[in-house]
């Protein structure tokens, strides 16, 4: 039925909660929204903990601390929920998606198994779920792939979803600065949690991932686990062989298909060509890489996070939702393809960098090349380059990342290495194709440093 109006309860004052109140309020915006939603929209609560505190931009006849009651409204269409967290924001989203209507976001957006029940939940109650904000903030990646992008078949989605990890490793490579000096000051100015695990180790990567895929390729929710690593090993050592090499280190997020049916879902930190689109991304900014058969290559470029930015992002999805009040639809939950299967990171052909530590003895990285020879994966005379000297060499035979780490305690004794420490994949300058594997050999105090180049 069509509505003459529609009613918004927001709960969540914050950062976002306060800019999107702006923006709803903003006199010059009033009748672009208006010609957007094709209605009138009235804000009619924003649910808080303590509704004395001062907010700018906000009525005070609009704060409420009463969440379940603004929640249970009979008379509410849409709820935006911005505090985030699983509980207790699930039971507000589960209650308004079962009266028929909600358009929300989450800043660290729920786990996928959460996310495919709400997105149910919402089909069998006629209402509608938007979380453009979950994925890059500000940037507009979601409703392009779930609209402008439906009828393209897309290859490959990548991109850089974290602000957090990709400030750390813009400081690591502009200024020189090692990991820990870094996360201190990312932290020191609020890009990074008091507890980073999240983002330095590739959780929330590995979550917008999932939702990337899931829009681009029809994969499921739920299932098969994102192959996942994160930034915390990756050292000012690391970063100087990079450009030293013609690349840049940045935590990708990547989905992609491999043959006619399978899906690679992965994120890791990689090595980018500096002439790399995605090269380019400095400090909290986020980007997505798209790679369709006929668009060829798009990016979307924007902050990743911010109060403003990611407001605009759920204004976005709130018009989506009013909308389909006024004219009585709903959003039909993105579908499934359900001949995908997932194909394991270790059964790629990627290019990556490989740092080990060996003992610092004449010799061993003679040995050490000589194990990857033996196999046939790395030439013994040009696979072993000083760090300090000429190039790396490219090696054209493939090797898997599985047997990689199962061959490196391999060889003579004093061979041996303590650990494979850095695996990190690079991609070629076409940009989009994965190429061999790269590795470095180093000593952990005193020795010299070497690195081959090994394929997988």
């Amino acid at each position: 039925m069509n509505k003459p109006v529609v009613r918004v309860g927001i709960i969540g004052a914050g950062n976002v909660g306060g800019a999107l109140v702006e923006l709803l309020n903003d006199p010059d915006r009033r009748e672009a929204l208006l010609d957007a939603a094709t209605g009138p929209i009235e804000l009619v609560g924003v649910a808080v903990r303590d509704a004395a505190k001062r907010r700018k931009g906000i009525p005070k006849h609009l704060l409420t601390t009463d969440v379940a009651g603004l929640v249970a409204n009979d008379d509410l269409d849409i709820l935006v929920e911005l505090a985030g967290g699983i509980k207790p924001a699930r039971v507000y989203i589960e209650t308004a998606l079962r009266h028929g209507g909600l358009g929300r976001h989450r800043q660290q957006g729920a786990d996928g198994r959460v996310r495919h029940e709400l997105a149910q939940l919402a089909h069998q109650n006629g209402a509608d779920l938007f979380y453009e904000a979950a994925v890059g903030g500000g940037i507009p990646i979601l409703r392009a792939l779930r609209t402008s992008l439906a009828g393209e078949r897309i290859n490959r989605v990548m991109g850089i979803v974290n602000g957090t990890t990709n400030f750390i490793l813009s400081k690591m490579t502009s200024e020189g600065s090692d990991y820990a000096a870094a996360l201190k000051e990312a932290q020191s100015l609020g890009y990074a949690e008091a507890d980073p695990s999240a983002d330095v180790e590739g959780y929330d990567a590995a979550a917008k991932v999932q939702i990337l895929s899931s829009l681009a390729f029809g994969t499921e929710l739920v299932g098969d686990a994102i192959a996942r690593q994160g930034i915390v090993g990756v050292r000012s050592v690391d970063v100087e062989f990079a450009q030293r090499s013609g690349y840049v280190i940045k935590l990708l997020g990547v989905a992609e298909r491999i043959g006619d049916s399978g899906i690679s879902r992965r994120a890791h930190p990689a090595m980018i060509p500096v002439d790399h689109p995605l090269a380019s991304v400095h400090g909290a900014m986020n980007a997505v890489f798209v790679e369709g058969v006929r668009s060829g290559p798009l990016m979307w470029l924007g902050q990743g996070a911010g109060g403003e930015a990611t407001a605009t992002a759920v204004l976005g999805d709130l018009l989506d939702a009013a909308r389909n009040r006024f004219s009585g639809r709903h959003d039909i939950p993105f579908s499934v393809d359900r001949t995908l299967h997932s194909v394991e990171a270790g059964e790629l052909e990627s290019v990556f960098y490989i740092s080990i530590d060996v003992l610092d003895r004449p010799g061993v990285l003679a040995a050490v090349a000589s194990i990857f020879g033996e196999k046939r994966r790395l030439d013994p005379v040009n696979g072993a380059v000083g760090l300090r000297g000429r190039g790396p060499t490219l090696v054209p035979h493939p090797y898997g990342a599985d047997r990689q780490r199962q061959r490196h305690h391999e060889g003579p004794r004093e061979a041996r290495v303590g650990g494979l420490d850095r695996c990190v994949p690079a991609r070629d300058r076409r940009w989009s194709r994965m190429i061999g594997w790269k590795g470095c050999c180093s000593s952990t105090r005193s020795g010299s440093t070497s690195t081959a180049w090994m394929r997988s």
